[in-house]
């Protein structure tokens, strides 16, 4: 295996030219047969055990040689990366120039790889320490919020709909006259004011009463995720079945026994004060390292590849749908409440998938000019860590993950202990 030949076309692509002699060829086409012989039937053998030579004179010299090209080209490419010593950061595009028994194979393979990052001053990064003042109002909020927690819905009589109270309808959706697909739902609970449901939508059930039927007029926005209703002004009917509200308990010492430790009310502010204390010191701190990163990403200087920053955002994305489905719910359905589309729905994500990747390559590039290594035990104690995390055993993790990419996690993870505390925090 071979590089014949490397062109760095832009800041981050670079075109190879890689080769296979006809032993290493053979040697793949070999490998090939190998894992295929299993699925080939041949009048007159046993599954699997015709030999390679009978199976080409069936189905042709060349039938192996594209699985055996599949082999190749990962092995191929990485030797050549290896010696380039450079890393892509997206799928190789590959194009076979060449191959035959004789000649071996040729492929030119395209690639995005890592950036170059400068980065200086990076220690001694001046940064305010800002500690959210708790007050009365601050621990009245967490008090409504418990009460909340604990009220319970009711059914209201003898008044019609006001913004908070939980609605149970009935409704379908109309666009000319015609229903379409997703608009109708039977016995839905909507609070109202939630913003749950599309602009307009809630707002005209307000006012109305349990038992009346109407037609609420409500517009599409521009961007939502079913292109035919997208900006389009639709009617839906609707049927009231029920309006509740939210009873809320006594705020008294009774309150702070049932929902707390505590034996009065007064304990039970003072409690919420430390602990809003407690987590405003927290977030304090959370701040001084979203700085840092801030810092970090302004002091940095790379040409970053796209394609890194839509890896992110499909990275991010993945997390949030797996929020959604703890919740119960899916990704369609959300956009749908939310009235956007998938392309709206990246671009909430574009600038903090930038800001990620970028401190990201900066901490990369700090970690190798500070020098740091890790090493098999250091690494071996992360997967321990991993494993009693998630609950598995160590090898599991160690089947399951890259310890290259466990080595530069944790590269990172010091690097950015080295920037934290040299940081002069006011």
């Amino acid at each position: 295996m071979s590089l014949k030949s490397s062109n760095k076309t832009d800041a981050n692509t670079y075109e190879l030219e890689v080769t296979a002699d006809a032993a290493e060829f053979e040697s793949a086409v070999q490998k090939a047969y190998t894992r295929a012989k299993n699925r080939v039937n041949v009048p007159g053998f046993r599954r699997g055990k015709a030999p390679r030579r009978i199976i080409e004179k069936m189905y042709g010299e060349s039938v192996f040689y594209e699985d055996a090209v599949n082999i190749l080209a990962p092995e191929l490419i990485d030797a050549a990366l290896d010696e380039l010593k450079i890393t892509i950061v997206d799928r190789p595009e590959i194009e076979l120039k060449g191959m035959s028994k004789n000649d071996g194979v040729i492929l030119n393979v395209k690639c995005v790889c890592k950036p170059e990052v400068e980065i200086s001053d990076y220690k001694g990064i001046e940064i305010e320490k800002k500690v959210k003042t708790v007050t009365d109002e601050d621990i009245d909020k967490e008090i409504e919020r418990m009460r909340e927690k604990n009220g319970r819905l009711v059914t209201v009589e003898g008044r019609n709909v006001e913004n908070g109270d939980t609605v149970n309808i009935d409704f379908e959706g109309f666009k000319d006259g015609v229903p379409f697909e997703g608009g109708k739902e039977e016995g839905f609970d909507l609070k109202i004011g939630s913003g749950q449901f599309i602009p307009g939508f809630e707002d005209q059930i307000v006012g109305k009463a349990a038992g009346d039927e109407f037609t609420i007029d409500v517009t599409f926005p521009e961007n939502y995720q079913m292109e035919e209703l997208a900006g389009q002004p639709a009617q839906f009917r609707i049927k009231l079945h029920e309006i509740k509200a939210l009873e809320l308990p006594d705020l008294d010492d009774d309150f702070a026994m049932d929902t707390s430790e505590f034996d009065t009310l007064a304990e039970l502010r003072e409690d919420l004060k430390k602990k809003l204390e407690e987590n405003a010191e927290r977030n304090a701190d959370v701040e001084i390292d979203n700085s840092i990163y801030d810092k970090l990403v302004e002091k940095m200087s790379a040409d970053v590849p796209g394609v890194m920053f839509e890896h992110k955002i499909d990275e991010m994305i993945r997390d949030f749908e797996a929020k959604l489905s703890a919740q119960g719910l899916d990704l369609t359905m959300y956009l749908s409440f939310s009235g956007m589309d998938m392309p709206a729905f990246r671009k909430t994500f574009e600038e903090q998938a930038a800001k990620t990747v970028k401190a990201r390559l900066a901490l990369e590039k700090i970690a190798d000019l500070e020098g740091i290594t890790v090493s098999d035990d250091r690494l071996m104690e992360e997967v321990k860590k991993m494993a009693e995390h998630y609950r598995v055993s160590p090898e599991r993790i160690m089947n399951s993950i890259s310890p290259v990419d466990l080595s530069t996690d944790i590269k990172v993870s010091e690097a950015f202990k080295v920037v934290r505390d040299s940081a002069i925090i006011k």
